[in-house]
């Protein structure tokens, strides 16, 4: 265990307790977690997972201006159901990801498991954009990504990382019941979140 992997497991936790209560404040903890699980990953031989850190810190970034501009009239962003043609959209590029990554990572060995890390990045990408969204289906993407993930991570001995997947698992869940529970409340299907600061603003 490294000060690197701590760092990861406080700010990893932090990033989706905050997104399951609709806390536009998961964005900026979320990108510091992309930095640290970089480094982490990139040690410990998984090439895919570690380069997904700078892309995560891309979508952070677009998810942080969706939540708070995306909504009507560039209002705060409601919780929505998944549209229909999402699903096999993502299905599919999860597919293709999947293979893509793989090849890549096993032409080049920057992987030490190249399928795996082939896919669960390709997972990931495809949950982290529905989170962005704020579509209530990514909730299910991320549990069936972290469930992956917690055996990729015990099979390279990163323990700590693995527990902290677990812990991410409960949370999803967690964050699922809330946004349903939110979405069945508004007879439109759409619920404005609670009230958060904007970016550079105080809370």
């Amino acid at each position: 265990m490294t000060w690197v992997e701590v760092v990861g497991f406080v700010t990893g936790a932090a990033c989706v307790w905050l997104a399951a209560r609709q806390h536009v404040a998961n964005f900026p903890v979320g990108i510091a977690n992309t930095v640290v699980f970089a480094v982490l990953f990139w040690q410990a031989g998984i090439g895919a997972n570690a380069a997904l850190q700078v892309v995560y810190l891309v979508l952070g970034a677009l998810g942080w201006y969706w939540w708070v501009r995306g909504g009507p009239d560039r209002s705060t962003l409601p919780v929505r159901r998944t549209p229909r043609l999402v699903w096999p959209v993502a299905a599919l590029a999860v597919v293709l990801g999947t293979v893509a990554l793989a090849r890549v990572l096993d032409a080049t060995g920057a992987s030490v498991q190249p399928l795996w890390d082939g896919g669960t990045t390709a997972l990931s990408l495809v949950a982290q954009v529905m989170l962005g969204r704020k579509w209530v289906g990514s909730w299910a993407v991320w549990i069936v990504t972290d469930v992956l993930l917690v055996g990729l991570y015990l099979s390279l001995g990163l323990y700590l990382t693995a527990a902290l997947y677990v812990l991410l698992i409960a949370l999803c869940v967690q964050g699922w019941r809330s946004w349903a529970r939110d979405l069945r409340a508004d007879p439109d299907d759409e619920v404005p979140a609670p009230a958060v600061a904007t970016p550079g603003a105080p809370a």
